[in-house]
């Protein structure tokens, strides 16, 4: 709901339990009103005739209380948007007019020739936030366009949590209190990064069931920063958009305008668990394609075959997939040009006639004669210097005349940037799908940029952000023309992880640590913010030689990979039949407990710090909890669960114990029971009767 005063100076938008509130006073300086629990017009219109804080001396009576601060005039904080003319650097803006569209917000402001409009829109409790900027006057240059800055309440003794980590370590969870000064997080690497997830929260004194909770989250899959700031009074903003430096972002010529990444806010007053599901339901209503839909159980090829594959093999492993249940059988990397290695073919993407003779057809076609859908891996934004494309036009990739062409994984990135390398690409991609029912890609993208030129153009620094729209367009173009294939981002695993990217994909590859201890932190803290509906999880074979070695059951690896879009990994040909039994009965409890995963509220009942860790899922009636057991101490016994969500005033049966349990169920005797030694796991079912 939006709500704007009389005057058309104060505008309010509310969703079921928060409002966020902005002001323009007679200067024409738009000042952060309030960010919090639901609130009345009235209530914003008497914050906004508060005055402004006493002045004092080498300060501003305007940092920290802009709404999205420019550089220029008496303001000293980090600016979200910074200009260069040949004349002038900064802006000097005037409001000129508001726009409302149902509850759509826009603010529009002019310094000169640059138009400058501020998007607000209220999903839910989750604001989105961007700029469009359209230059109409003399050529200038963007040193800076960030999304948005995001102004808390005046508090003491914040506390900011954000995800980090490295390849096969992606998305782990740490929390630190906020000090004076900037902390920044990004990449610079010219996509999200396995480094940091394009996420935010700040608290005071939340835990997972209680308290207030800002969390902020960048929709771009390229270059990012994201800066939060304790500020010299005490005030904290975060500010963050494409790019990680201010080193120049666009060139606009007249004419020509640049539209910002989304950069989503939610408040959430019930601790960080409240948030997730909000952020999780936001996802699934209005980013992530078909999200209603249930993913199907699928098999990946990689770690069973690596580069060696034929057409003959993979039908073997399709046969073994599909005996145990698997829906989507996917080849991964091998298939095309003459990829024997990852030394050659990026690039070329034909099957290769001594492996598929007759192309993927007859492979696909007997996939689907097994009940599966059919999937495959592609590279598409890198190139070998060892392919026919390099040979052909060796121009195509980024890269700085005179330099070394820098190597990572035998590749080089291709310049999504060039018109013609897109729609080289386009004509690949679009005649691969058409000559072969395929149902499903794997997007890969495994190396970051480097030698990031682009010889020859005007403005080359332009590549950062213009080669991710390329690939947003590309893959735009792709699900229209074909609106049955699915689509899965990946990027050495967790490297391309964002808002954005999962507007164009259906899941995303979690991380290539399939490892199913060390999954479990990984997923604690992808959680924070992404559903379990795009997490990837992959059972693979024991012991784990493509990381550390460790020895688990089959039942731990499948309930760990159970808490997300279930897939199996592992050479198939190799596992006992007593293996592939238990692992179709996995399957067949995955299927049935899949809409609560997929589509529930996730409760995070205890985090994967040692000793029982576990995760609740509830769905209307029905509830799912999966439990892991990582270490017990010699007469160390197992904890009681205490579910979350449940009436307090029905009786739930566990299927699994045939236990009836009243009102706030607690796990305690099956957990006992069914959790036993180092590694183990349980899943438990309870339906309301």
């Amino acid at each position: 709901m939006l709500e704007i005063s009389d005057h058309g100076r104060t505008w309010v938008l509310s969703g079921p339990a928060s409002s966020y509130a902005v002001h323009l006073t007679e200067d024409d300086e738009l000042l952060h009103l309030h960010w919090g629990p639901r609130i009345a017009l009235a209530d914003a219109e008497a914050l906004a005739v508060r005055p402004l804080p006493v002045y004092r001396p080498f300060e501003s009576q305007l940092d920290g209380r802009e709404e999205y601060p420019v550089e220029g005039g008496p303001r000293f904080v980090r600016p979200a948007l910074s200009v260069r003319t040949e004349e002038r650097r900064g802006t000097e803006w005037r409001f000129e007019a508001y726009e409302s569209d149902g509850d759509d917000l826009r603010l529009r402001f002019r310094d000169g020739g640059l138009a400058v409009t501020l998007h607000y829109r209220m999903r839910d409790d989750v604001v989105e936030r961007w700029v469009t900027l359209a230059n109409e006057g003399a050529a200038l240059e963007l040193l800076r366009a960030d999304a948005a800055t995001w102004t808390l309440p005046d508090r003491e003794g914040w506390r900011l949590s954000q995800l980090h980590g490295r390849w096969a370590a992606e998305s782990l969870l740490t929390r630190s209190p906020l000090t004076y000064g900037e902390k920044t997080i990004g990449s610079r690497r010219g996509h999200t990064g396995h480094q940091h997830l394009p996420w935010v929260a700040l608290d005071t004194d939340a835990t997972e069931e209680h308290g207030e909770v800002y969390g902020a989250a960048l929709g771009w899959s390229g270059s990012w920063r994201i800066a939060v700031a304790q500020l010299p009074d005490a005030r904290v903003q975060i500010t963050g958009g494409a790019g990680y430096d201010d080193s120049g972002l666009l060139r606009l010529e007249t004419g020509e305008s640049y539209t910002t990444p989304v950069f989503a806010g939610l408040w959430s007053d019930g601790g960080f668990g409240a948030a997730s599901r909000a952020w999780h339901a936001y996802q699934r209503a209005y980013v992530v394609p078909d999200a209603d839909k249930d993913r199907p159980v699928l098999f990946n090829s990689w770690e069973a075959t690596e580069f060696d594959i034929s057409e003959e093999q993979q039908g073997a492993l399709a046969r073994r997939a599909a005996a145990i249940g698997v829906e989507l059988f996917v080849v991964d990397d091998g298939w095309f040009g003459k990829r024997v290695s990852d030394r050659a073919g990026l690039g070329d993407w034909t099957p290769n006639p001594d492996r598929f003779p007759k192309g993927l057809g007859p492979l696909a076609d007997y996939v689907h004669g097994l009940g599966m859908q059919f999937g495959i891996w592609v590279e598409p934004e890198m190139v070998n210097p060892d392919s026919d494309l390099y040979r052909a036009h060796p121009d195509w990739v980024q890269y700085q005349p005179g330099r070394k062409r820098t190597e990572f994984r035998n590749q080089l990135v291709l310049n999504l940037a060039r018109e013609d390398v897109r729609e080289y690409l386009w004509e690949q991609l679009d005649t691969l799908l058409t000559s072969a029912p395929i149902d499903y890609v794997k997007w890969d993208f495994n190396r970051c940029f480097t030698d990031a030129g682009w010889p020859g153009d005007a403005y080359p620094q332009r590549l950062w952000v213009d080669h991710v729209r390329g690939l947003y367009a590309l893959l735009d173009r792709l699900r229209a023309a074909h609106p049955g294939v699915a689509f899965e981002s990946c990027s050495g695993g967790g490297g391309r992880i964002d808002l954005g990217v999962l507007s164009r994909t259906d899941q995303v590859w979690t991380s290539d640590n399939t490892d199913p201890l060390d999954r479990l932190a990984i997923q604690h803290g992808f959680s924070q913010i992404h559903p379990a509906r795009v997490m990837a999880a992959w059972v693979t074979d024991s012991p784990n030689t493509q990381l550390n070695g460790r020895v688990s059951s089959l039942r731990f690896r499948f309930v760990s990979a159970m808490a997300g879009v279930l897939g199996v990994g592992g050479d198939l040909t190799e596992w006992t039949e007593e293996e592939l039994a238990e692992a179709g009965d996995w399957v067949a409890l995955y299927k049935e407990i899949r809409p609560l995963v997929q589509h529930g509220d996730l409760h995070r009942l205890r985090p994967p710090t040692g000793g029982l860790s576990a995760v609740q899922y509830t769905r209307g009636d029905e509830t799912v909890v999966l439990a892991w057991l990582q270490a017990q101490g010699y007469g160390e016994p197992v904890p009681a669960l205490r579910l979350r969500a449940l009436d307090s005033e029905a009786s739930y049966e566990c299927l699994e114990t045939g236990e009836v349990h009243r009102g706030a169920v607690l796990l305690h005797h099956g957990l006992a029971t069914g959790l036993r030694g180092d590694l183990d796991a349980a899943v438990f079912r309870l339906r309301r009767i």
